[in-house]
């Protein structure tokens, strides 16, 4: 058909006008759905938590359950859940971090022997193909201010075995050519060469320690301070750790009156390992759910004040805390039940943080008695890190971040194929903290018990 040049024009103009309008109604659609979701990531929190669910009666982990069958308390109020994953769906990789306290008094007696370090790797090997494990050594040599990374994160189980391998010489050997083959290892094991046993060549380089806390003071670049905090407790103490860069800490507490009630110097304690834990995971493994495994006979001097903040700082990062106690030795089962009282006289813990950090955080604590326990305590506690139920809650846009622990409660009814009440047992963390940091300051995939997306 004809078409006149004036009804070309016309008709392309139209097209023109058309075109110009379809731009401007798509590109603000574009605009608006980036502001909508940059306001979603911005004000929409929600608290994530994981749920072990066992049989009462076998221990048992329980698969089969829905959203319907879970209830989540906050402070007494339930809370509508609007995240659900369960094992076999899609679930956040793990970063385990494996802590070894290597004392020739405690744990360290065990880990010497050959067919228990095999039993952990074993065990460690039937993570997922997604999860990795690193290892830390702490208090070798007999000597508390002693830690070293034996292994950075990795899925590799020949380097996991190696680096469990290197353990025993950090108990038999002098501690000066101890720290040599430490250094040594761990350079040769981050540039990818091949680990020695045995070698006590000089080191090649010292180990630099991981970032301080958001909080820390920082002192000037003269000596081995790396940081110093300070916080008060509530009876008005002052509370000052100096962290050095060997990772010993000094602690000294001083009274409203400006005298010094108590002072140790160059130890490396759990508050210590546990922070050193999790700015570890949030730099090199951000997106992984953190779970520590904590091994040691149950004795961890740490102070009152210590332990309180150790505590909300494993709650306020969701930490998936776990414990395998080894049997204490004889003289020390005698000694306890005094030391015990003493202790808590000068506000200070000496036995049993470890599970309480555990129940806390809806980890496991296992008791290690003999060489099979190894292996069922770990295999339980991977069995019950992968068998979790991811659940999540959103906090609505009036709810002001306070600071305060907020205590969570995760309850499960479910029935069986009769029709009868399931009698079933749930772990999960008992808290959390709303976070005190202004939202906008928030980034995407942190790690943190309050998150915005």
């Amino acid at each position: 058909m004809h078409r006149s040049p004036y009804l070309t024009k016309v008709f392309r103009r139209v097209i023109t006008h058309v075109m110009l309008l379809a731009i401007a109604v798509y590109v603000p659609t574009i605009a608006g759905a980036q502001e909508v979701d940059e306001t979603i990531r911005v004000k929409t929190r929600v608290v994530f938590l994981d749920a072990l669910v066992k049989d009462k009666r076998t221990g048992v982990p329980i698969a089969d359950l829905t959203p319907e069958n879970f209830e989540v308390l906050d402070d007494g109020n339930k809370r509508p859940i609007s995240y659900f994953t369960r094992d076999g769906q899609a679930r956040k990789p793990l970063a385990v971090v494996l802590v070894l306290d290597l004392r020739d008094s405690g744990a360290g007696r065990f880990l010497k022997r050959p067919e228990i370090l095999k039993t952990i790797t074993d065990e460690l090997a039937k993570l997922g193909p997604r999860d990795e494990v690193a290892i830390l050594a702490m208090d070798f040599h007999n000597e508390d201010e002693k830690r070293m990374w034996l292994t950075d994160f990795t899925r590799d189980p020949v380097q996991l075995a190696a680096a469990l391998m290197r353990a025993p010489q950090f108990m038999e050997i002098d501690p000066e050519d101890g720290d040599k083959v430490a250094t040594k290892d761990n350079e040769q094991q981050k540039s990818g060469v091949a680990i020695s046993v045995g070698s006590n060549d000089t080191p090649q380089k010292s180990y630099e320690p991981p970032p301080p806390a958001a909080n820390a003071q920082f002192k000037p670049a003269d000596g081995e301070i790396v940081r110093t905090d300070v916080s008060v407790n509530k009876k008005g103490d002052t509370i000052t750790r100096t962290v050095h860069a060997n990772g010993a800490v000094d602690i000294k507490r001083t009274n409203k009156k400006g005298n010094v009630e108590l002072e140790i110097n160059g130890i490396y304690d759990m508050a210590a390992a546990v922070q050193d834990t999790i700015q570890k995971s949030k730099k090199d493994r951000p997106n992984s759910q953190l779970s520590i495994i904590w091994v040691s006979d149950g004795i961890a001097p740490i102070l009152h004040e210590d332990r309180a903040a150790t505590e909300q700082l494993v709650l306020r990062e969701n930490v998936i805390f776990n414990s395998m106690t080894v049997e204490l030795r004889t003289l020390f089962k005698f000694l306890l039940p005094i030391a015990k009282p003493v202790a808590g006289m000068i506000g200070l813990s000496v036995y049993g943080s470890a599970k309480r950090l555990a129940q806390l955080s809806g980890g496991e604590a296992v008791k290690i008695s003999r060489v099979k326990d190894y292996s069922t305590g770990l295999s339980r506690i991977i069995g019950n890190l992968t068998a979790r139920y991811s659940l999540g809650f959103s906090l609505t846009e009036d709810e002001k971040d306070d600071g305060r622990l907020h205590n969570l409660e995760v309850r499960v009814k479910a029935k069986d194929a009769k029709g009868k009440t399931r009698k079933l047992e749930v772990s999960a963390r008992k808290g959390y903290y709303m976070s005190e940091t202004p939202q906008v300051e928030r980034k995407v995939g942190e790690s943190a018990s309050t998150r915005e997306w």
